[in-house]
């Protein structure tokens, strides 16, 4: 069965940008800063729906409830809702300095777990990512460096290059500095607690809202000065939610499922590759392989992102 694709969900962010119009040639809605493109979305008010082929027109949703083995194959999660998120993030400003509920909490918190890694597809000299906290930082002085506005002071900075890719659990302490543009493969969650925002204004002109106790509650605070994960061979990140792998493809090299009862999602970080069917999928195209034998065939260097449920 030839691979699947879905119109992105584009969102407006007070950080966002223009970036994907002339990195990936997108055609976004209007001149609004679109910080967020949802790639393969199965949320209630948020869902992808498929552009081409015999289910044009079917949401993510009604593939993976109506069509689960035909499509994703068999011994698969029992959720009533696709379990992944997929995004692309364009951040021309410092995203809020943030957190995610830890599975624990998350029911007490009103929220759900939410873990995610973030593949760098590109980067701005100088760009910081803001993970983790500095070393021997501790809860009272975080406190202090939010009661007098200096959370950047206390949280860990890493300048990533593209290619870079780091695991994000629940509970670590994060923020997107500007001038990146990231893959975002997480949970299918989307509960995020801002705990400081840089004191800016939202696209409203009014501040956004914080949520500084749930914040407190979630996050690691031993969890220090992190750095960019090392791939084990092809593998990015391996969790109980998703197992990510970067694979280069040099021309005329094919890839496919990792497992032909499986079906994989791919990313295309960079280069070209032609489908089955003869379709053609470029930098920045998402596509889902349902289970079997089809596969992609680089046209030109190509480096994929293949993930999988585990």
């Amino acid at each position: 069965m030839p691979a699947i694709t879905f119109h992105p969900l584009y969102m407006t962010r007070v950080w966002g940008g223009r970036t994907l119009e002339t990195a990936y040639g997108r055609q976004l809605p209007d001149a609004s800063p679109y910080g967020e493109s949802w790639e393969i979305t199965d949320r209630e008010n948020e869902a992808s729906i498929v552009t081409s082929g015999p289910y044009t027109g079917l949401s993510l949703h009604d593939l993976w409830t109506r069509h689960r083995e035909e499509i994703f194959g068999s011994d698969l999660p029992d959720s009533p809702r696709f379990p992944l998120l997929i995004k692309v993030l364009d951040a021309r400003d410092d995203l809020s300095i943030q957190v995610h509920p830890p599975a624990a909490l998350a029911p007490e918190l009103g929220g759900e777990p939410k873990t995610e890694m973030w593949y760098i597809a590109a980067a701005d000299p100088g760009a910081e990512l803001y993970v983790g906290l500095k070393s021997g930082v501790t809860r009272a002085d975080f406190d202090a460096a939010l009661a007098d506005g200096s959370v950047a002071d206390v949280v860990h900075a890493i300048e990533p290059r593209a290619g870079d890719s780091i695991f994000i659990p629940s509970g670590r302490l994060h923020a997107i500095g500007a001038g990146f543009l990231i893959h975002e493969i997480q949970q299918n969650s989307d509960t995020t607690y801002r705990v400081f925002d840089w004191n800016r204004l939202g696209l409203d002109g009014k501040p956004r809202d914080l949520h500084v106790d749930a914040s407190l509650k979630s996050i690691d605070f031993d969890d220090f000065e992190p750095t960019m994960d090392v791939p084990d061979g092809l593998t990015l990140a391996r969790c109980e939610h998703f197992h990510v792998e970067k694979i280069d493809l040099s021309p005329g090299e094919s890839c496919g499922n990792a497992r032909e009862d499986r079906f994989s999602i791919f990313s295309i970080a960079s280069g070209h590759v032609e489908g089955s069917d003869g379709r053609q999928f470029h930098t920045g195209d998402f596509l889902l392989l349902p289970r079997g034998p089809e596969t992609l065939t680089a046209q030109a260097p190509t480096t994929l992102l293949r993930t999988t449920l585990p």
